[in-house]
């Protein structure tokens, strides 16, 4: 067990650290929830691993942008998002959004969804949006 007042990138490196001490050798996938450095730390530590951004994580983070009575329709419009049959199918919708009434009202959810899309252009690991 890890206890730390904070959960930045310094505390995650130090838990994969210690995993690794303990004999774990490769991750999987691991899904993260968009917190500061974690996504970071653990291609730091186990950098084959796939990480997946938490679907339900980051639709209520997108909803924290949104006036309280327009969240359920901003919901609703990013379904076609996370629902989508296929990737290509997933940015037209997202463009869609970007483009629509909600997306120019609040375009920092347009702006997280994309940072979430494209986290591991950096690395040779896979980055990926998964829901739940």
């Amino acid at each position: 067990m890890w206890i730390e007042q904070t959960e930045g990138a310094k505390f995650w490196l130090k838990v994969f650290d210690d995993l690794k001490t303990r004999g774990v050798n490769d991750i999987l996938i691991a899904v993260v929830d968009g917190l500061k450095g974690l996504a970071e730390a653990i291609e730091v530590a186990f950098p084959a691993t796939t990480v997946q951004t938490c679907i339900v994580h980051l639709i209520r983070n997108s909803l924290e942008y949104a006036s309280w009575k327009d969240r359920k329709a901003v919901a609703a419009t990013l379904k076609p998002i996370y629902a989508a049959a296929s990737a290509e199918a997933a940015q037209e919708a997202l463009e869609a959004f970007e483009k629509g009434p909600w997306g120019c009202k609040y375009p920092t959810i347009a702006q997280s969804w994309r940072r979430a899309w494209n986290t591991s252009s950096r690395s040779s690991r896979s980055h990926r949006m998964c829901a739940g």
